[in-house]
Parts: structure tokens; C-alpha cells; sequence
């Protein structure tokens, strides 16, 4: 099944954890609320790091979904893993295995995100065992 939308996305930078400031790591919280086929709104937190090469940088993260896709109610928490490298984006996100709740147990899947005219736009390409 796929499921298509937009998103709104607000990040916080956050602190770094104690002990842990040389790695000079980059540290935000996020959140979210979707709308199109996933009616849902997400909290996660996100750490990154970047490089003396320009155009090259890291991050991954990782939320809780809470609300409906295409009408089944639930939750799932998806994990992003997104690289830079020299300016060539490459990005995963996945439904973390055996995450899901309610009517969406069982839920496996890809979101793809993409920026249009400004905006944050989804593919959420997923099953339903």
C-alpha cells in the first residue's frame, strides 16, 4: 500500500549529553505532524555530525508516529539514517520492526521524503501483516 502527504517539522537544538561534548555532535529534537493519508503527529530525537569536507555530514533519528493511516488507528516508530556526501544526499527511513500498535500492528514499510517548492512531502510505501 502506499500512502501520500505532506509534513510540518519543528527541531530544537538540544544540549549534548553529559560527558560526551568533545565529539561535537549536533543534537535536536523533533516534531512532527503529518497530514494526507497519514493524519499523525510524531516526536523523536535526532544527533548529527559533520565534517571539515564541505557538503559532507551524517545523521540519524528516530520517532514515534501516533494516529491514523488511511484510517487505522496506532502508532510506530520509524528510524531515519541520512548521509551527505560532498553534496549527494542519500536517506532511509524504516519502520523499525515490530513497532506498531493498534490496528497498524504488524506494519512494515519506506517513507521517502522529498522538498518541494518549500515544503516537505511524503511516500510512505508499507504492509500490513
Amino acid at each position: 500500500m502506499q500512502a501520500l502527504g505532506t509534513f510540518d517539522v519543528k527541531l530544537a537544538p538540544q544540549p549534548a549529553a553529559p560527558g560526551i561534548e568533545a565529539a561535537r555532535l549536533g543534537r535536536m529534537t523533533l516534531d512532527k505532524q503529518f497530514h494526507g493519508d497519514l493524519q499523525a503527529s510524531s516526536l523523536g530525537e535526532m544527533l548529527s555530525a559533520g565534517t571539515e569536507v564541505p557538503g559532507s555530514a551524517g545523521y540519524v533519528a528516530i520517532e514515534r508516529v501516533s494516529g491514523a493511516l488511511h484510517g487505522r488507528q496506532g502508532s510506530f516508530v520509524l528510524m531515519h539514517c541520512g548521509l551527505m556526501e560532498r553534496g549527494a544526499p542519500s536517506l532511509r527511513v524504516t519502520v523499525v520492526p515490530d513497532s506498531g500498535t493498534g490496528e497498524l500492528a504488524g506494519i512494515r514499510g519506506e517513507l521517502v521524503i522529498r522538498m518541494e517548492q518549500g515544503r516537505h512531502e511524503y511516500t510512505f510505501d508499507y504492509s500490513l501483516a
